[in-house]
């Protein structure tokens, strides 16, 4: 594994050392690293009503956006599940959105490490270009 990407794990675990799940005690880190080697990390932080939880995923990359960061190269996700734990739709699509096809690094609770593109998991995603061919379809 790349040396960069050893870091953006270890920043992941620290992250999920901070998870706020209180209701599930299911505790996910991530570390989004960008073009530059700046690292953004975020946990999940659960709200009673879960519809209101926000996963570390986006923690992390809305972090990122919010200090002045837009290019991406991979995103480490920790959790203590022995599966590895993917991102849910909504994680999937807002890191499509903000970060693009990036490396996605899932790591399990036993500190296996499973790398799939952003691309891979979420094959058709909506985006911007389909705003744009409906915007010319109405003018």
């Amino acid at each position: 594994m790349k040396a960069q990407y050893l870091e953006l794990v270890e920043a992941a675990r620290r992250a999920k050392r901070r998870a706020f799940a209180p209701y599930s005690h299911f505790h996910v880190g991530a570390a989004l690293l960008s073009s530059n080697g700046r690292i953004y990390s975020g946990c999940n932080v659960e709200i009673s009503t879960y519809a209101l939880t926000i996963c570390a995923e986006r923690t992390a990359i809305f972090k990122a956006i919010s200090e002045g960061e837009r290019n991406f190269k991979a995103i480490a996700v920790v959790s203590d599940d022995p599966d590895f734990t993917p991102p849910c739709g909504a994680c999937r699509q807002v890191l499509m959105d903000l970060a693009g096809n990036i490396d996605f690094l899932m790591i399990n609770g036993k500190g296996a490490v499973k790398v799939l593109s952003m691309k891979t998991l979420l094959p058709h995603a909506f985006g911007k270009k389909n705003l744009t061919r409906t915007k010319q379809h109405k003018t």
